[in-house]
């Protein structure tokens, strides 16, 4: 017997709220095969959709097959979202990389758009790759009610209001703020770890460094020179003898 999802209450997010906002460069371009005028514009399109769930695919991990059959239009913008959500590329690069519930995260950040509500939702969401897999996972998100609203079959998912009007700065893409290696794979993989160093280290090249003869080699010696002087002494002007102390000059044939 299947568990059913955990319910769970969505948080206030942006994209939870209605507004008008006035199209220009600052917002994201909305990818989707109900007006495409070209082909080259199914290439940027196909594009796009490696930018958002690989963020970026090198030639080896391009799908040629699922792009064969974008292409000749066999499958649906969504079913090629699904092919890359499980194409042994994304599942090397983010399952086998993280936990259940930071793999939950990055398909929803990827697949709807927008960050997990709570922790209630990752546990949900990871509950069901406990129990159906990965397949089973992919499969009831892609067809949840929020994607089919939001992107249906012919769009491809993107982050869903990342800039508004009201705001200096948008919030950071998914990819910067979520990497793909958790910390604990940081540190087992042995990623550059910051080193604090009390002392600051220069470097100086070999023409600039001082030759023989030069003072700058004698200012260690003198600074290493404990150099200590006498202590002076503290004496009461009262205990002064004026009249014995200030020299005078005597007049000649005086006595």
């Amino acid at each position: 017997m299947a568990i059913p999802l955990l319910t769970y209450d969505p948080s206030s997010q942006n994209q939870r709220v209605a507004a008008y906002e006035v199209p220009g460069d600052e917002q994201p371009r909305i990818f989707t095969t109900d007006n495409l005028l070209s082909p080259s514009d199914l290439d940027l399109l196909i594009e796009a959709a490696y930018r958002q769930i690989f963020f970026h695919a090198f030639a080896a991990d391009r799908q040629t097959f699922l792009e064969s059959q974008l292409r000749n239009g066999q499958i649906t913008v969504r079913d090629f979202i699904r092919g890359l959500l499980l194409s042994d590329t994304f599942k090397k690069s983010f399952y086998d990389l993280n936990n259940n519930y930071r793999f939950v995260e990055q398909v929803i950040q990827r697949a709807l758009g927008r960050d997990p509500y709570n922790e209630r939702e990752k546990i949900a969401w990871s509950i069901v790759v406990a129990t159906k897999g990965i397949r089973g996972f992919i499969d009831e998100v892609l067809n949840t009610e929020e994607y089919l609203s939001n992107f249906g079959d012919s769009t491809v998912p993107y982050q869903r209001r990342r800039i508004l009007p009201s705001r200096a700065e948008g919030e950071l893409p998914f990819n910067i703020k979520s990497p793909r290696y958790e910390a604990y794979h940081r540190a087992k993989l042995g990623f550059p770890q910051i080193i604090w160093q009390v002392e600051v280290r220069r470097f100086l090249p070999q023409e600039r460094k001082p030759k023989a003869g030069d003072p700058a080699l004698f200012l260690s010696m003198a600074q290493s020179v404990n150099a200590t002087g006498n202590t002076p002494q503290r004496i009461s002007s009262f205990n002064i003898d004026i009249e014995k102390s200030v020299p005078y000059r005597q007049l000649a044939g005086i006595k």
